[in-house]
């Protein structure tokens, strides 16, 4: 089987099928089951038996319909299952017949290799939800009870000569891992290879199984195995799907298969869905790439298969991405252990009986949901994978393991986060694995037992699914020394990598977090040792990961928190410099590295990195001034900075974003500074400097900026009457760089803006924002008047830049001699370079993002002369080489000619076109589970895509929750108005117009790059000599009923990011509304595929959008509300972007 080549055919439903020969009781007895005392009509493997003929001929029609896979019809022959039955025993006969039933059936076909696949069903018995919500620790059957009934099913069917095992319908992830653990077991034991096929079911849209878990974290806890593909099946139609597929895509490493529903059930339970729909929606999935495997589940008929095989006949296989060994982890969700997206992963300790006496007593009280409290308190403080240890001399650790995964197992915010089960018991260890559905981290094992030993927990961790984390033991007791640590590494990564199936990125070391600060002298170099371990495994071991537990490091401190906290921020600092991944650490025990007090940070740093032999004395001595009562330490850690000098208090409270005592340190201020505005000039702005230093470096995000801002801004209106006796009696004030902003004419986009507001703001600029639509005569008076030493336009429309082009004329014309920096979607540094630049010789750049341009205005203020040198230097180059390579432009006739030419006779969009729609203040409710949040958060600066990034990166989350809370808040007082008008025209197309009504014609310019095809949207409307067709106009917006009183505030910025998002969830739920499986495009005027925003002008007459829907265009043709959208929607199997 080559899947490169081809898109395979699965076939469709059998229980369908069976359904079309009206078989009775009789049939499902036959003779041999005659007597039998339990009726069995319902129980289709035993029609393997008793009518083989049956089972014979369902393969044959799906084969003749074009399957290239045919499953065995097997997919509850299981102990489990066919205990409601009274069948268990017959288990082995009904898979060994069915599997040489579909041989001997596939074998016949003599025109093509036909596959049969073993099907492995899910039984109804869950592993991870607890049937009995009173009961939460009960299961009615356990994983080792389920893993034995798959091996007998899974033994039986490889005798039957299957060529390939499909688990599928997985809706617990937990009995995925057990039919996963039978098929390895067997299969070592057989010494067999065979290809294995996973495909879930989601339970409903949000895409999640029966037991709570994300598609992606479902496959993260399978992907131990080497799958051949993973899929979708049953669930909903194929349409519903298709959404799906699309998200899963670009992220697994292996061939994706589908086979949906025929629709969904109507109120007879019967399946609708024509052939030709499903197969139009799976021609749609394979069209975009997304298909290597599809077919049919339930009431899918041999003619919907037949459908499906010519609908895909001649469209090429997805390719599969590669793998980027990342290490993966998975709860409910996936948590990504890469320091690219988060530098560090938190594991919460506090589960540890070992290490919380409070968990410990709750545990032996079997006091269950409070110790579940401190696990969901951990996740609230920013743990992603938390450390479960029940090993306890007062405790039956392996008992208590059970009990507890399973109750946080059924704790949605608990069971979010991935578990690292924690434990020198192995018995405990395999109690945990074997009831968590996500992809636990085990901790640990070592070769202190030897390689015997070993490797055999080693395979076992690995079949179950596992990542493992190797402590540095061997049978010479715990490496203490660096030699030792990275010796005894590599002979563990040799033994996993080469034995026991592990690839690098499911290795996690750790070489031994030891005390420091002992007084012993042997002890003094445990944490550089540590480190310097972790860096050779970072740059030997390729793909490991690296762990530790951080708290050993200060055991000699123990009651000293401020001397522990400190300790731990050092050693963690160093430590992920070096390369440290993750660590098992309270986040209450550690500071901010550089927010410790200075003398306490040396006198660690002088222990942690062993730099003096007086350093352990020296701390010691230190320690004593730390030394806090039980009482005090609460109010000692709140209120510790409090007693910092005023121009550091200040500072800190900029940072950090507090308000609580600005009055009371500003008039402190006021005695210590000759005027308000040297406070604003000196503490004020030096705390801004800061902060966007921090913003710049990636410590600090957009939401905490903003937060930072509006505390500067809360100390200017603090001091404001003071100023203001100051201006009055005529003293001198320093002048700040200044910098002149705009949103050029014609475009009414301001969030860009309004963010490089707040960080050239934070960084002791004088920021004058001309707001929006300014023209080009007013931003150039304004840089005058003001003595700009900077000007920042910024431009999200395509006439945007035909103005940035008119403000470089006028500079020119003007001789300003003020560098402009541009910015905005449509900007870029190629066309800064080769359209703006030349135009204005003096300087022209472009900005990039809010932290990159700061980097670029504080060299042109700090080094002007060189750095536009180098800036136009860097110009030259970029020009040279897009003249180099200019694509060939054609003539409009030779483009005409390369246009593409279809079956107009053949395309028939009868559902497509049929009704109008206007909708005035749509519920926001309805496009909530079509919000794409990762764009949100690249809005706000984060690196990565949802959900990862809020379980990886802790301002990520607050943003998320933050959005949320707005997001309620503006649901009840509904507060955004969605509003949207779509009509449809018939229509037709001449050359490259689309002509609606016989009367209003859009041009839609063709390609004219020398390509081997030209398109033109005209080419997807049906051509006047061939017919009428239909095309839409649309016209949608999300306006914020609350009008913007301060426009940089995070408040404000909150709204409008998620308007954005909301604006494309309501063009997917407008696009749901008036497709009825039809392939359909919604080009938006003003993008790459009709770049004409003139084009809106024509649409908002013929819709009389303003009237309808409150929206206005602006001279520039940028619609306002901003967060609006207007284009056409157009249907045609072969429609598709592209950019002119």
């Amino acid at each position: 089987m080559n899947l490169q080549d081809r898109i395979y055919i699965l076939d469709g439903a059998t229980g369908t099928a069976l359904q079309q020969f009206r078989l009775t009781e009789t049939d499902f007895r036959g003779e041999e089951f005659a007597q039998h005392p339990i009726p069995l009509k319902g129980n289709n493997d035993v029609l393997n038996i008793t009518r083989p003929d049956v089972i014979r001929q369902v393969h044959q029609n799906y084969i003749d319909a074009g399957a290239d896979i045919i499953e065995t019809n097997t997919f509850n022959a299981n102990a489990i299952s066919q205990t409601e039955y009274g069948c268990s025993e017959w288990v082995e006969r009904f898979n060994l017949e069915g599997a040489r039933l579909a041989k001997e059936t596939a074998a016949a076909c003599k025109e093509r290799k036909i596959y049969v696949a073993g099907s492995i069903g899910p039984t109804d018995k869950s592993l991870t939800l607890a049937p009995d919500p009173d009961q939460p620790t009960y299961r009615i059957v356990d994983f080792d009870t389920l893993a034995n009934a798959y091996a007998s099913q899974v033994t039986a069917l490889i005798e039957g000569g299957v060529d390939l095992l499909l688990v599928e319908t997985i809706y617990d992830g937990l009995n995925a891992k057990a039919a996963l653990y039978a098929i390895a077991k067997v299969q070592e034991e057989k010494g067999t290879h065979l290809p294995v096929m996973l495909s879930a079911t989601v339970n409903d849209k949000s895409g999640r199984t029966l037991t709570g878990q994300s598609l992606e974290a479902l496959f993260t806890s399978l992907s131990h195995y080497p799958i051949l593909s993973f899929g979708l099946n049953c669930s909903f139609g194929a349409k519903e799907l298709h959404h799906f597929l699309r998200e899963l895509a670009p992220r697994i490493p292996c061939y994706i298969s589908i086979y949906p529903n025929a629709g969904l059930p109507n109120e007879m339970g019967e399946y609708d869905e024509s052939p030709e729909f499903t197969a139009l929606c799976l021609q749609n999935m394979a069209k975009e790439g997304l298909i290597n495997i599809a077919g049919g589940c339930c009431g899918t008929t041999p003619e919907h298969i037949r459908a499906i095989a010519n609908a895909l006949k001649d469209i090429p296989p997805r390719k599969v991405p590669t793998s980027n060994h990342q290490l993966k982890v998975s709860g409910l969700d996936t948590v990504v252990v890469d320091k690219e997206l988060n530098n560090f992963i938190n594991i919460g300790e506090r589960t540890n009986v070992a290490g919380s006496a409070k968990f410990a007593r709750l545990i032996r009280e079997k006091n269950y949901t409070e110790a579940a409290t401190i696990a969901r308190k951990q996740i609230e403080a920013g743990a992603s994978i938390i450390d479960i240890n029940m090993d306890d001399a007062m405790l039956d650790g392996t008992a208590e393991m059970e009990r507890f995964v399973r109750i946080i197992s059924n704790e949605p915010d608990i069971a979010k986060a991935a578990f690292m089960i924690d434990s020198s018991k192995w018995e405990t260890i395999l109690a945990g694995l074997k009831n968590t559905q996500g992809k636990c981290i085990v901790n640990s094992i070592s070769l202190k037992e030897g390689e015997k030993d070993f490797l055999y927990k080693a395979k076992e961790i690995q079949r179950l699914g596992a990542a493992v984390v190797v402590m540095a033991f061997d049978e010479e007791g715990q490496a203490t020394t660096y030699q030792r640590k990275i010796d005894i590494c590599q002979r563990a990564y040799d033994l996993l990598t080469s034995q026991a199936g592990f690839t690098p990125e499911n290795i996690i070391f750790d070489v031994n977090i030891l005390a420091i600060g002992t007084g012993i002298e042997e002890h003094n170099n445990y944490a550089v040792d540590y480190i310097e371990a972790v860096r050779w495994i970072k740059q030997n071991l390729k793909g490991c990961r690296t762990s530790g537990g951080v708290s050993n490091l200060s055991f000699s401190f123990r009651g000293n928190n401020t001397v522990r906290e400190a300790m731990h921020s050092v050693f963690l600092y160093h430590a992920i410099h070096a390369g440290l991944d993750m660590a098992i650490v309270n986040p209450a025990m550690l500071q901010v590295y550089d927010e410790i007090d200075p003398i306490l940070l040396k006198a660690v740093e002088d222990v942690v990195l062993n730099r003096t032999p007086e350093a352990t004395e020296t701390l010691i001595t230190l320690a004593e001034k730390y030394k806090e009562t039980k009482g005090e330490v609460k109010t000692v850690q709140q209120e510790e900075w409090r007693n910092r000098p005023l121009e550091e208090r200040l500072g800190h409270a900029l940072i950090k974003g507090i308000t609580d005592y600005l009055t009371e340190d500003l008039q402190e201020a006021l005695a210590h500074y000759a005027s308000p505005v040297e406070i604003i000039e000196e503490p004020l702005m030096k705390g801004m400097e800061r902060v966007g230093q921090f913003f710049g470096e990636g410590k600090m995000f957009l939401p905490q900026v903003v937060k930072s801002a509006k505390v500067m801004k809360e100390a200017v209106h603090i001091l404001q009457p003071e100023i203001e006796r100051h201006n009055a009696s005529g003293k001198n004030v320093t002048r700040r760089p200044r910098v002149v902003i705009a949103t050029v004419k014609g475009d009414v986009h301001d969030i860009g803006k309004n963010i490089v507001n707040i960080v050239l703001t934070c960084n002791n600029l004088d920021v004058i924002d001309l707001g929006v639509m300014v023209d080009n005569q007013s931003i150039v008076k304004a840089a005058k008047e003001h003595e700009a030493d900077i000007i920042g336009v910024s431009g999200l429309i395509t006439p945007s830049l035909g103005e940035m082009e008119n403000l470089c004329e006028l500079l020119q014309k003007e001789q300003l001699q003020v560098p402009l920096l541009v910015g905005g979607a449509t900007t870029s540094t190629v066309h800064t370079a080769v359209k703006l630049a030349p135009k204005y010789d003096y300087c022209v750049v472009s900005g990039g993002d809010a932290s990159r341009t700061v980097g670029i205005i504080k060299r042109l203020l700090n080094d002007r002369e060189n750095y536009i040198r180098e800036i136009k230097v860097e110009q030259e180059n970029i020009r040279t080489l897009y003249n180099q390579h200019q694509q060939k432009q054609i003539s409009l006739e030779e483009a005409r000619r390369r246009a593409p030419r279809y079956d107009w006779d053949h395309v028939e969009p009868t559902t497509f076109g049929e009704h109008n729609l206007l909708v005035k203040r749509l519920n926001l409710e309805d496009l909530v589970e079509r919000i794409d949040w990762t764009p949100f958060f690249h809005f706000w600066g984060f690196k990565g895509i949802y959900p990862e990034i809020i379980y990886t990166n802790d301002e990520a989350d607050r943003t998320y929750q933050a959005a949320l809370d707005m997001l309620g808040k503006v649901i009840a007082g509904n507060e955004f108005d969605v509003s949207i008008i779509v009509r449809f025209f018939d229509a037709y197309s001449e050359h490259e117009d689309i002509v609606l009504d016989g009367q209003y014609r859009f041009t839609m310019p063709r390609q004219q790059a020398d390509l081997e095809e030209c398109l033109s949207l005209a080419d997807f409307v049906i051509p006047k000599e061939k017919g009428i067709g239909s095309v839409g106009l649309f016209c949608l917006k999300v306006q914020d009923d609350h009008q913007c009183n301060d426009c940089r505030d995070f408040e404000h910025l909150l709204r409008g990011s998620l308007c954005a998002r909301l604006a494309e969830a309501c063009a997917e739920w407008m696009q749901e509304q008036v497709n009825e499986g039809t392939h359909i495009i919604r080009p938006a005027f003003g993008y790459p595929t009709c770049p004409d925003h003139a084009m809106k002008k024509l649409a908002f007459d013929i819709l009389d959008a303003p009237a309808q829907i409150g929206v206005r265009l602006t001279e520039g043709y940028s619609i306002y509300p901003s967060t609006s959208l207007c284009g056409m929607l157009i249907s045609h199997p072969k429609a598709k972007y592209f950019s002119v």
